[in-house]
């Protein structure tokens, strides 16, 4: 892969089951590279097939491993932020530079990967309990059509439950009382290729995928999280494979509501993805599609 003289970041994104990682296992290879997870949910220990890490793919035939970043660097039950990204990104991408290695992102969070990129300063958001107060009861469509009024940087893609939203619109109504800074992030030169998929073979990628992880014990890991102290409010929280699995561990669905009521939200999860991707573009940032 021949990149720009100045680059000093390649990006590599693409929506759920387009097959990111391979892709950027098989150029670090090629580049003598290292990658940095833009994955809002890798960064949990525990949560190994329902957030696809796939750790395994990361250590090539012959033995060679290609180093990865930002996977696994905190406790399931935790609420991992904007903030605290942008700051263990920065030290992955200087520690990964004074090797002269190129960092490579990888990823379908598009909030981490644009708050990165254009090097927003998000601060430590507290929360707002006179604004929770007010927004208690709402429904995730009434909370989704709040969260579309603000201006400001937020992410609908990864909103799929009500504490989400919630937790979405404290953060863009702080970033609307508080001026925009710019932070200490690197000075990026990235190039941004992004990976897409036709909309059928998306799908048919999906089903196959969700199919081969409930078959690989997905239920089970869900199990042994909430077995180990994690709360199932927690799960609930981190929505998709943890929200649907954890009510069905729970009792409150069938199997057959589980993996129906999740593949839907897969399937709207990915458009949302593209669809933020298509808001970068809007913002500023070129994108180099190819055909995944």
């Amino acid at each position: 892969m021949q990149l720009p003289n100045e680059c000093n970041l390649l990006v590599i994104l693409g929506p759920t089951a387009s097959g990111k990682t391979k892709f950027a296992i098989e150029t670090a290879r090629e580049l003598n590279a290292e990658i940095i997870s833009a994955d809002s949910r890798q960064v949990y220990r525990g949560m190994d097939i329902g957030t696809g890490k796939d750790l395994s793919e990361y250590t090539l035939p012959g033995g060679q491993k290609i180093p990865y970043h930002l996977i696994d660097i905190c406790p399931a039950g935790s609420r991992y932020n904007l903030y605290e990204y942008q700051r263990d990104f920065t030290r992955a991408w200087w520690d990964i530079r004074s090797r002269n290695k190129l960092p490579i992102l990888c990823g379908g969070t598009g909030l981490y990967i644009e708050a990165v990129l254009k090097g927003y300063s998000l601060p430590a958001v507290p929360e707002n309990p006179a604004l929770r107060a007010s927004l208690e009861g709402k429904s995730l469509a009434e909370l989704s059509d709040i969260l579309a009024g603000y201006k400001n940087l937020h992410n609908t893609s990864d909103t799929d439950t009500p504490k989400r939203a919630l937790r979405a619109i404290e953060i863009a109504e702080y970033l609307a009382t508080h001026p925009e800074i710019k932070s200490d992030l690197p000075p990026l030169q990235p190039y941004i290729i992004g990976l897409e998929v036709e909309r059928e073979e998306r799908r048919r990628r999906i089903s196959q995928r969700l199919q081969a992880r409930l078959d690989s014990g997905m239920v089970e890991e869900v199990r042994n999280l909430l077995q180990s102290g994690v709360p199932a409010d927690d799960l609930l929280y981190y929505g998709l494979e943890y929200k649907y699995l954890t009510l069905y561990v729970l009792g409150e669905l069938s199997y057959d509501e589980m993996y129906r009521q999740l593949e839907t939200a897969i399937h709207q999860f990915a458009k949302r993805q593209m669809t933020w991707f298509r808001g970068m573009e809007r913002r500023g940032l070129e994108i180099h599609w190819i055909k995944a």
